[in-house]
């Protein structure tokens, strides 16, 4: 997929605008096309001009910018501006967290030309000797640092996925596969990833071979074997392609999917139980004989247990509740009976009421909330009191014409710095849904965040705490939050917690997942929907949800509109 490189290309061109101080509009107007194409689920290389051009920010310029950079692998625009700028300053600009004008001082002041050098200095305390740079700038700058290293050996799951399935996509259709997919940590669909891991069946694995190195998206081959095969694709990610023995296909899908301590842990059992478990099958210690290994259920059954979700093997407490017959009755994609956080062209979406009730409708849904954002972030065009309360009213008016699916009112609302909301209270009491989220001071103390969302958690008019944690993985980090505190005011007032589904977000993590589900805090799976085909992105969060242990009766919107307007009802003063 050419999403994040494209993706990366507008938001490195905004930056080198930034920096040479051009028109403010137009840096964010890449900003914004940077973000809504990085968060889709489909190719753009695959999609129509009219696709393109219905993707907020997306016009006829970006279009044409995108359509050269997948015939050529260059946007002129893009290289001219590098040429205005002095290198050095753009190598700083990848470190997350340091803005252009920041970067431009550092540059300035103290000549730093690459990210080694800022380190050095940011250690040594030597920014804060500038004007306007204090320790905590320096702080963030090392936490970015961080992130930048990390990101280095894994990618986020929703940049990884899209690649490994059209190579999978690609191999039925070109190879002569019997058993075709995913293993490792896609599979168990970690939120980040080091590499993919594919594991096939053949009677012509050396066909296969041939035609795995060959496909388009391989830029290098690292090794070509009869059975195994390594190579990288576009982005820098590293593939591998096996082909077992249909016998041992189970048991080698069980071992390459892992995790390592789940596997470990399935293998102590094996002794203890005078069997030998790997990837070819499992096997009596005693005579070597063969047990089973065809079906990845065998190596499960063999050692008394129920099969365990892939999503669960991080031996977390899965083998425990396994032999206690504890195991959850994991979430579903097909449970989701609507999406609560879906964005229109009143705020910073791309589409018309009748067109997201179209595409929910597709989806199998029976209800979205609207909720577009609010006066406290300009940059999305946030509604005040007066557009919202229209909004409301189209929204009652267009309910009047439905049938068999419903509208729900709603708003995302700022949570500002002083923990007030940016919105009052009796224009909030008049929405079905109310979302509460951080859109600024990412940068503030543990003790402000915190206070911040503590806040919101106690408005008895809101509904969601959205994307709690502010991270965007590879990119930013999750901000300083004291997350038990935040779990004990949702318990104390009912509110949800939310996993939004945006695949770069996937906020609250499957950790946090699992604890609101110990604590008895519904969640709510979101998909922050600004594009249609955003819609798509729920998987992600179901995904999260799964791992976290969650079941559907843990899911306010996996409930039916009758059922979730009671809660929702139920938790109004």
């Amino acid at each position: 997929m050419l999403n994040h490189q494209i993706a990366k290309l507008f938001d490195d061109m905004a930056d080198l605008l930034e920096i040479k101080g051009e028109n403010v509009f137009r840096i964010r107007a890449y900003r914004r096309a940077a973000q809504n194409i990085d968060g889709l689920p489909k190719d753009v290389a695959q999609m129509t001009d009219e696709e393109l051009l219905a993707i907020p920010g997306i016009g006829q310029d970006l279009t044409a910018k995108i359509r050269s950079y997948q015939e050529t692998g260059k946007i002129e625009a893009y290289e001219k501006l590098k040429n205005e700028v002095p290198e050095g300053l753009a190598v700083l600009l990848s470190v997350p967290g340091l803005g252009p004008k920041t970067a431009k001082l550092f540059y300035e002041k103290l000549k730093i030309k690459d990210v080694d050098d800022l380190e050095r200095l940011a250690r040594a305390h030597k920014l804060s000797e500038l004007p306007g740079i204090k320790e905590k700038t320096e702080e963030n700058i090392l936490r970015g640092i961080a992130t930048l290293k990390r990101g280095k050996d894994r990618l986020p799951l929703g940049r990884v996925l899209p690649q490994a399935n059209e190579i999978l996509s690609e191999l039925r259709e070109k190879a002569p596969v019997q058993q075709l997919v995913l293993a490792g940590s896609l599979r168990r669909w970690k939120e980040t990833v080091r590499d993919v891991d594919i594991l096939a069946t053949s009677k012509e694995p050396d066909r296969v071979m041939s035609v795995f190195v060959h496909l388009p998206e391989v830029r290098e081959v690292l090794m070509h074997g009869p059975t195994k095969s390594s190579v990288v694709i576009i982005g820098g990610i590293q593939v591998d392609l096996r082909v077992v023995e249909g016998k041992s296909f189970g048991a080698a899908l069980a071992y390459f999917t892992g995790s390592k301590s789940h596997n470990i842990r399935l293998r102590e059992m094996a002794v203890r139980a005078g069997l030998k478990v790997n990837e070819y099958g499992v096997f009596r210690e005693k005579d070597d004989a063969r047990l089973g290994g065809e079906r990845e259920e065998d190596v499960y059954r063999l050692l008394g247990l129920p099969y365990i979700a892939p999503e669960l093997r991080e031996d977390r407490g899965e083998i425990e509740a396994a032999m206690e017959g504890r195991l959850p009755k994991l979430l579903e994609l097909g449970d989701m009976r609507g999406d609560l956080h879906v964005h229109t062209k009143q705020s910073d979406g791309s589409h018309t009421l009748e067109e997201l009730v179209g595409a929910a409708r597709e989806r199998g849904y029976e209800y979205i909330a609207i909720t577009d954002h609010t006066k406290g972030l300009g940059v999305a065009r946030g509604l005040n009191e007066e557009r919202l309360l229209d909004e409301l009213r189209e929204i009652r008016a267009f309910n009047a014409r439905l049938t068999g699916f419903r509208l729900l009112t709603g708003a995302e609302v700022n949570i500002r710095s002083d923990c007030t909301l940016d919105l009052p209270d009796e224009v909030l009491r008049q929405l079905d849904v109310v979302l509460a989220s951080v859109h600024s001071g990412f940068g503030q103390s543990r003790e402000r965040i915190t206070k911040r969302l503590v806040s919101a958690a106690g408005n008895p008019y809101v509904t969601v705490i959205a994307h709690p944690t502010g991270r965007l993985i590879g990119e930013r980090d999750a901000y300083d939050v004291d997350m038990e505190r935040v779990f004990a005011a949702a318990r104390r007032s009912g509110k949800a917690i939310e996993i939004n589904a945006y695949p770069l977000r996937l906020d609250i993590n499957d950790t946090y997942a699992k604890r609101a589900r110990e604590m008895g805090i519904p969640v709510s799976i979101n998909t922050d929907t600004h594009v249609l085909n955003q819609f798509d992105s729920m998987i992600y969060g179901v995904s999260i949800g799964r791992r976290g242990w969650l079941e559907k009766s843990d899911v306010i919107n996996a409930r039916n509109t009758g059922n979730l307007l009671k809660w929702l009802k139920k938790l109004r003063p």
